[in-house]
């Protein structure tokens, strides 16, 4: 038994199923047979058989034949043997034409390199948000756009991303924000603006919060609790941002950001209203 397992193991090997295997190692062994045998002998139905039957009728491993009613028998073991490997032969070789006919259709195409793939990461605190987000700043080229509530504009110029600005200006970039501008932020919006960034207000923002450089990474808020962010902000904080430079989710963030800065107004013109109003009460 252990001998008929491994025969119908190996043919199993050599692209038969499992069911095909057991049929044809049957025949061989016990010689023709009609199905009805076969469906007794092997405990299975007879319409399955025939199924079986067909399969090896089409491999050329089993032989019907004339008289009726109809018995199979199987094809010589070498033969059989023989007509799978030049049947494999003549796949592999119709496989090397395909590889070549796509290879050379290849090269008339432009494929993203294995090395542009998009990357994303979780930012998990206010740390390590600036570990990344003042290095991109410092490697920009050409511009930073980000929008945020007022805790963003003190954030920002607390934990040195004011110099890294400075030096993108300095280099012929160029940056815009947009952010709510209250009395409180008025002395970290004048900042940036005096170091030639562009920023305009809306009042009251709530929307998403992200940042874009060069349009090519984009760092975006997933999860934040403003209201105890703006009570109490310290670099331990927990927060959630996602950091990626999957062009499409970039292309999203510039979209929405040029959406928002046609709808919002100078942060010259809010500041300048700010001062005419006072301080507000308390």
């Amino acid at each position: 038994m252990a001998d008929d397992s491994e025969f119908i193991t190996r043919l199993i090997g050599f692209g038969l199923s499992e069911k095909e295997a057991q049929l044809y190692f049957h025949l061989l062994k016990y010689g023709p047979k009609p199905p009805s045998l076969l469906a007794k002998s092997l405990k299975t139905y007879r319409e399955d058989v025939y199924r079986t039957l067909t399969g090896l009728i089409d491999k050329g491993m089993v032989n019907p034949s004339l008289e009726s009613p109809t018995v199979y028998a199987a094809v010589d073991l070498d033969i059989t043997l023989d007509a799978a490997l030049k049947k494999h032969e003549s796949e592999l070789r119709e496989m090397e034409m395909r590889k070549k006919e796509i290879q050379e259709l290849s090269k008339r195409q432009s494929y993203r390199p294995s090395d542009e793939f998009s990357t994303f990461k979780i930012i998990k605190s206010a740390k390590e948000m600036v570990a990344f987000a003042v290095p991109l700043i410092s490697s920009l080229e050409r511009e930073l756009l980000w929008v945020g509530p007022e805790l963003s504009t003190v954030v920002s110029s607390l934990y040195g991303t004011t110099e890294a600005s400075v030096k993108l200006i300095e280099r012929g970039g160029h940056g815009r924000g947009i952010t709510d501008v209250s009395y409180r932020v008025i002395e970290s919006v004048q900042q940036a603006m005096d170091i030639g960034f562009d920023i305009r207000h809306i009042d009251k923002y709530s929307g998403i919060i992200f940042v874009v450089f060069d349009r090519k990474n984009g760092l975006s808020a997933i999860n934040l609790d403003l209201e105890r962010l703006t009570r109490r902000f310290s670099l331990d904080e927990s927060i959630a941002f996602l950091l990626t430079d999957d062009p499409a989710y970039v292309e999203y963030l510039v979209s929405t950001f040029e959406l928002l800065w046609q709808q919002a107004v100078p942060a010259a013109q809010r500041i300048e209203e700010l001062l005419k109003e006072g301080p507000p009460h308390v």
